[in-house]
C-alpha cells in the first residue's frame, strides 16, 4: 500500500467561472469584477496548462480530460470531489452539494482510464445520498492515510459524519472526525473541505491546528498524526486563506517525492516551514491565482490521484 501515486487525473476547463452555487459555503471564492467571463476562463486555461507542464516536467503521469459544453460545469477543474481511485480497482463516486457540480460525473472518464490500461473492478456509488440532502465530497472531504488506514474528515455542509463512517466501513478506514472553522464576518463557520486546512504526506502533515476550535478534537487529530509517525507542520488561518493547506504529495520520476502547491501557498510559507517540508521532499509550485480567486480551490483540488492497478 502506497500513500502517494505517480498518476493523476485532471480536467481542463472550458466553462470556468465563479460558481454561484458553491459560493454559499465556500468563503474563499471571489468574483473578479470588471473581468469578462471569457477572459476568466482563458486565464484559468493558461494556469491549468502551465501547471500540467510543470507536473509532467517532474515525471508525473498526468491524464488530462477536457471538460465538455454539454452542461454548465464551472467547477469541473476540481475532479477530486466527485471521484476517487483505489488500489484494489475500486472507484468511489460521491454526492455533491451544488446541483451543477453533479453534472461533472462522467462515465466516459472511467473508459479513458481503462483504455490507458488501468483496471476497474468495482464502483462504490454514494450519489443517491443527494436525494436526502447528504453530501461527502470525495478527497476534498476525506483525507486518506492509505498506509495507516485512517480517514480524516472535517465536518461541514459538504461532509456528513454518517456517510463518512459508511465510507470508512466500505473501504476499511478508521474515521477521525472533527470540525475546522474559519472566521467570516466575525463569526466562526465550518471550512467547506478538509483538504483546504490540511495536507497528509508520507512522513509529515501540514495542518491548521488553530482552525480546530474544540481542544479535544484538536488533541485527537494530533494524536493520530503522531501515532502515524508524521511530523506536524502547523500553518495559520491566514496561510489557509492563501491555500497553504491545499497541497498534495506526489511521486515523480525515479520515485522521487514532491509536494505540489500553488505559488500563492508557497509565498505565504515562512522560511522555517519551507525548511521543514524540504527535509522530506522537494516543492513544486505554480501560479493558480485566477483558479483560486474564482473557484475557491487550489492545486490539490485539481488533482484526482489514480491508485488503480495497472494491466
Amino acid at each position: 500500500m502506497q500513500h502517494t501515486t505517480n498518476t493523476i487525473l485532471m480536467v481542463r476547463p472550458i466553462n470556468f467561472r465563479m460558481n454561484e452555487q458553491t459560493a454559499v459555503n465556500n468563503y474563499y471564492q471571489h468574483a473578479m469584477k470588471g473581468v469578462l467571463p471569457e477572459t476568466v476562463n482563458a486565464r484559468a486555461q493558461h494556469e491549468f496548462d502551465v501547471f500540467v507542464e510543470k507536473l509532467r516536467g517532474i515525471g508525473l503521469h498526468v491524464i488530462v480530460i477536457n471538460d465538455t459544453k454539454t452542461y454548465d460545469t464551472p467547477d469541473a477543474i476540481f475532479p477530486n470531489n466527485w471521484i476517487s481511485f483505489h488500489e484494489k480497482g475500486t472507484v468511489g463516486l460521491y454526492p455533491m452539494f451544488a446541483e451543477n457540480r453533479r453534472f461533472e460525473r462522467r462515465e466516459d472518464i472511467l473508459d479513458v482510464l481503462e483504455d490507458e490500461g488501468f483496471v476497474i473492478h468495482d464502483v462504490m456509488d454514494y450519489t443517491s445520498a443527494e436525494d436526502e440532502g447528504i453530501f461527502l465530497e470525495g478527497t476534498g472531504s476525506l483525507l486518506l492515510d492509505r498506509v495507516h488506514g485512517k480517514a480524516y474528515c472535517a465536518l461541514s455542509p459538504r461532509a456528513d459524519e454518517d456517510l463518512c463512517i459508511e465510507f470508512c466501513e466500505d473501504f476499511n478506514y478508521f474515521p477521525i472526525v472533527f470540525t475546522a472553522y474559519q472566521s467570516v464576518d466575525g463569526k466562526r463557520k465550518p471550512i467547506y473541505h478538509t483538504n483546504v486546512m490540511m495536507c497528509l504526506a508520507e512522513t509529515f502533515a501540514v495542518i491548521c491546528l488553530e482552525s480546530i476550535d474544540d481542544k479535544k478534537e484538536r488533541k485527537q487529530v494530533l494524536q493520530h498524526l503522531k501515532e502515524s509517525n508524521k511530523e506536524v507542520i502547523a500553518i495559520t488561518e491566514t496561510q489557509v486563506q492563501h491555500f497553504a493547506g491545499n497541497m498534495l504529495q506526489v511521486r515523480g520520476a525515479n520515485n522521487e517525492l514532491f509536494l505540489v502547491m500553488s505559488s500563492s501557498a508557497y509565498q505565504s510559507l515562512t522560511t522555517q516551514q519551507i525548511s521543514a517540508i524540504t527535509k522530506h521532499c522537494k516543492i513544486v509550485h505554480s501560479s493558480l491565482d485566477t483558479i483560486e480567486a474564482c473557484g475557491g480551490g487550489s492545486a490539490r483540488c485539481m488533482m484526482a490521484e489514480v491508485f488503480l492497478p495497472y494491466l
